[in-house]
């Protein structure tokens, strides 16, 4: 049975390499539409299963891991933005406060069965919007197609004051709750998942080490 990551973002594709399994990927086309009147969290537990039975139902022997990433502040989602104004708007009701970043995590199989999705959260806090440190963050347009209009791994790591909780569950998967998922269905993991935290070997990892 092969591993399939049901997802096209290199973000998750780079994470998932780093647990040394062997995957292949193949990009969900279930359509993302926001939810009105669903909780972030359980929006993105709905998303992130509907993108893996998509695949699912093609790759019937595989094992399909799906995932979805949503930012939440004051209860209310926060997606990604249109363009460069609407970026800076979500910057500007993010700076100096604390939100929450939900990554949920999708494993499925037609043949034996499985489908489950669990959750990890983290809690973020963004510095103070001094020093025009946002508005320079706008000018280099990494806002643009991303959650919450920013990417902590990349630059977006400068806007970012502290974080409680998995740094990989921000970038877009969260490395300890798939392997953990991976386990319960019968998916060898042959790396030290506690070793591979040890050394954060992603961008910005050890920036924010907890």
């Amino acid at each position: 049975m092969q591993l399939v990551l049901a997802s096209g973002s290199p973000r998750r594709k780079e994470l998932l390499a780093l647990l040394g399994v062997d995957f292949e990927v193949c990009t969900s086309e279930f359509p993302e539409h926001p939810m009105a009147g669903w909780l972030p969290l359980e929006q993105a537990k709905y998303f992130a299963r509907e993108k893996a039975r998509c695949v699912a139902r093609v790759r019937l022997q595989d094992f399909i891991l799906g995932s979805d990433t949503v930012i939440e502040l004051d209860g209310h989602l926060l997606g990604k933005p249109l363009h460069l104004e609407d970026a800076r708007i979500m910057l500007s009701r993010l700076a100096g406060r604390c939100h929450h970043v939900h990554t949920a995590v999708a494993i499925c199989c037609q043949a034996r069965g499985i489908d489950r999705v669990e959750a990890s959260t983290t809690h973020v806090t963004m510095k103070v919007d001094v020093e025009d440190v946002y508005s320079r963050y706008l000018a280099s347009q990494e806002s643009l197609g991303k959650a919450g209009a920013y990417a902590i791994q990349g630059l977006g790591g400068d806007l970012v004051e502290r974080i409680d909780g998995d740094y990989t569950t921000v970038v877009g998967l969260p490395l300890k709750l798939v392997a953990r998922l991976l386990q319960s269905v019968g998916y060898p993991i042959a790396l030290d998942i506690e070793e591979l935290y040890h050394r954060k070997p992603y961008a910005n990892w050890h920036r924010f080490a907890v």
